[in-house]
């Protein structure tokens, strides 16, 4: 188990050995404060893109489920025939940075989360570190009436119009302790006066959302015979997001309750030998795990021996959200369309 494993695990349990790192929390809190004030006063320059933008984000380090919401927002957009685009750091791809988001690019290059995304929705969509330089390519390419931007909520370098914050109540806060003690990205006071999306199976808030979960299907098939998927099976679960205990949680929830735990770090680069185990027990992961494991299935010369599986899931929002977001939307000038 990597460093960032040992942290992320010590964040859930709420170790207590974590307060050895409050020096360096102190540090975090000077560095982001100092670095969000000269954004304030102008000393660095704030990029003002031609298009309204929204970005939906979270204060928290690891899944709050803001994908799944980015996911049925852009859905829901689309419908209601606006042109949204979306833009992302493109984390864990290697670039060359800016590019292009295709339905076919790779993980690898862009990023799990942008392919999933793409796939999803097949949104006009463009990454890299550089916001400015994904809204420009984005904007070579496509007329649109709004750009999203995956998370950025605390990349002062990009102005915005709106932000929606992810709030993950089944989660919580943990120690409600900044980086690297806690796995807050921010102090909780920012949740003060925003727009803020109650992440919770019992919310309390009106704007809430919970993620629903779908039926399990094939990735690859290990034999010429289909079958169903089958929850009284032992399987590997194999999993690398921020967050593992949901996914487990709603293995539980369809009747999977025979499964071995096979955790990876967020966003990691499985290899072919992490898919090799002593059995020929079939497999489940997630869909953001299986962009990557799709890829590396199609690179291979031999079959696996193994079916495996992904577990989807979407995120369902309150009537509310989607109240909330025309009515935002309508004091941009962009109108939700009845269909």
């Amino acid at each position: 188990m990597g460093v960032a494993q040992q942290i992320q695990e010590a964040w859930n349990k709420q170790s207590r050995w974590l307060m050895l790192l409050r020096p360096l929390s102190c540090l975090y809190r000077c560095g982001f404060q100092l670095n969000k004030q000269l954004y304030r006063t102008g000393l660095k320059k704030t990029y003002h893109a031609t298009v309204p933008v929204m970005v939906i984000g979270n204060i928290t380090v690891g899944g709050s489920g803001k994908t799944p919401l980015l996911i049925q927002l852009v859905k829901f957009l689309q419908q209601h025939n606006i042109r949204v685009g979306v833009i992302s750091r493109g984390y864990g791809g290697t670039g060359p940075f800016p590019a292009l988001v295709l339905p076919d690019s790779s993980a690898n290059c862009v990023g799990d989360e942008p392919c999933l995304i793409v796939q999803n929705t097949h949104v006009p969509m463009a990454v890299g570190p550089n916001r400015q330089q994904a809204i420009e390519l984005l904007l070579q390419h496509q007329a649109l009436d709004l750009i999203i931007s995956d998370d950025g909520l605390q990349h002062w370098a990009l102005a915005r119009q709106l932000e929606w914050i992810v709030l993950d109540n089944n989660r919580g806060l943990g120690n409600q302790k900044l980086l690297p003690e806690g796995y807050l990205r921010e102090p909780v006071s920012r949740l003060q006066g925003a727009t803020v999306i109650e992440h919770s199976a019992k919310p309390t808030a009106k704007t809430h959302m919970h993620l629903q979960v779908g039926q399990p299907y094939l990735l690859n098939q290990a034999t010429e015979q289909t079958k169903p998927f089958d929850s009284t099976l032992h399987y590997h679960a194999v999993v690398g997001i921020g967050y593992p205990q949901r996914f487990y949680d709603s293995l539980k929830s369809i009747g999977l309750d025979h499964f071995k735990k096979h955790e990876f770090a967020d966003h990691y680069a499985y290899e072919w030998s992490d898919l090799q185990f002593d059995d020929t027990a079939p497999m489940i992961t997630t869909e953001k795990d299986a962009v990557k494991i799709k890829m590396l299935l199609q690179q291979q010369t031999i079959t696996i021996d193994r079916d495996i599986w992904v577990l989807p899931v979407e995120a369902v929002l309150s009537a509310a959200c989607y109240s909330l977001l025309e009515d935002q939307l309508r004091q941009l000038n962009i109108n939700i369309t009845k269909v």
